[in-house]
């Protein structure tokens, strides 16, 4: 089973920030490749929301949401490339949008970082 790994520090952030952008109307996802060592069955992701997005119960739910969509996408082979770094970041359109939409356009965006 492939294991989620959260950055930690600022610095690592701010690299992978300034790599590869994807945006859609619900997420944003940001990545580089991997610069951490780690082990080869974890995935270095993050999952981050603004505090105008709401209260801590929307957020969470949005974070909760992503996170399984990640974790099912890591199920299919190939979907989701390990040897990148990413955050993702969650937007408030996400709150109200059913799981099954956000699958697909996730699914083509990191199809599109790995081009």
């Amino acid at each position: 089973m492939v294991k989620l790994i959260s950055l930690k520090k600022s610095n690592h952030f701010r690299k992978v920030l300034k790599e590869k952008k994807i945006h859609s109307n619900y997420f944003s996802i940001f990545a580089a490749k991997n610069f951490i060592k780690t082990n080869k069955s974890n995935l270095i992701i993050s999952f981050v929301m603004k505090k105008k997005i709401g209260n801590a119960v929307k957020r969470n739910k949005i974070k909760r949401k992503l996170k399984a969509i990640v974790q099912k996408l890591l199920k299919k082979r190939g979907a989701i490339n390990k040897d990148y770094t990413y955050i993702v970041f969650g937007k408030s359109n996400s709150y109200a949008q059913k799981y099954d939409v956000l699958l697909p356009l996730m699914e083509k965006s990191f199809s599109k970082i790995k081009k």
